[in-house]
């Protein structure tokens, strides 16, 4: 069964997504933390997205398109922060959404002891505060990059005149994203059970966690709810318009 709220881990959790929004402060305490790869002065681009929202695959694709040339990508802080720095300095940037329902419970999933509506309003404080810079960085789609991430770049170097090598969909590039991802997510864990909850490759187990979530999830505040569909609306049509 889901794990219940824990207050300790809830609160530490608001706390992060609030300070998450300002760039002089999220950013020199994610370096502290070496929690993902922060925007530095060699950064080619930066790939951010809210939690569970396809960016290791999205890294992952990056990276592996541009062989044998190393890429300098920031990504994985999770934090608006990263992104609206690298509007600020004209660096490219991707962000990339995933309707909130789905992102959430994914998310609670991945984070025992964080409740729905804490993980909701982690949800609002990554997106909202993006909305005044989306002239300044792609959107692309949970589908669109689980499908068809080259596009994706493609978009990227149209809105920003770079070069990067679009991905190609081929199974043996899937396959071995997908092995690099779990072995990643393998290294870290703390248990042998840990990987089926955190691991972002879809599973029967993660699916049925998630259907028993759902209740939880739509009873949490109407206004939390609409917030978080409003802001993913509005960057959606931002990826709508090309964007």
């Amino acid at each position: 069964m889901p794990e219940l709220a824990r207050p300790g881990t809830v609160l530490a959790y608001e706390l992060k997504t609030l300070v998450a929004r300002h760039p002089r402060l999220a950013l020199p305490i994610q370096r502290l933390r070496r929690r993902g790869e922060v925007l530095g002065p060699d950064t080619e681009i930066v790939i951010e997205s809210f939690p569970r929202c396809a960016s290791s695959f999205a890294v992952a694709a990056f990276r592996l398109a541009q062989e044998p040339r190393a890429s300098r990508i920031a990504h994985h802080t999770h934090a608006p922060a990263q992104v609206i720095a690298a509007v600020r300095r004209g660096v490219p940037a991707l962000v990339l959404i995933r309707e909130p329902e789905e992102a959430v419970l994914s998310h609670v999933i991945y984070t025992p002891g964080l409740s729905p509506a804490a993980s909701l309003r982690g949800y609002v404080r990554f997106h909202e505060p993006l909305l005044p810079y989306r002239e300044g960085f792609v959107v692309g789609l949970f589908e669109e990059v689980v499908s068809d991430v080259g596009a994706v770049i493609r978009r990227v170097n149209a809105r920003f005149g770079t070069d990067f090598r679009p991905f190609e969909h081929r199974p043996e590039h899937l396959a071995r994203i997908d092995r690099e991802i779990e072995e990643d997510y393998r290294s870290r864990a703390r248990s042998e059970a840990e990987p089926e909850r955190t691991v972002p490759l879809p599973t029967e187990a993660r699916r049925r966690l998630k259907e028993r979530l759902r209740a939880a999830y739509r009873a949490a505040p109407e206004r939390l709810r609409r917030r978080a569909e409003a802001a993913y609306e509005a960057l959606r049509e931002e990826a709508a318009r090309g964007g």
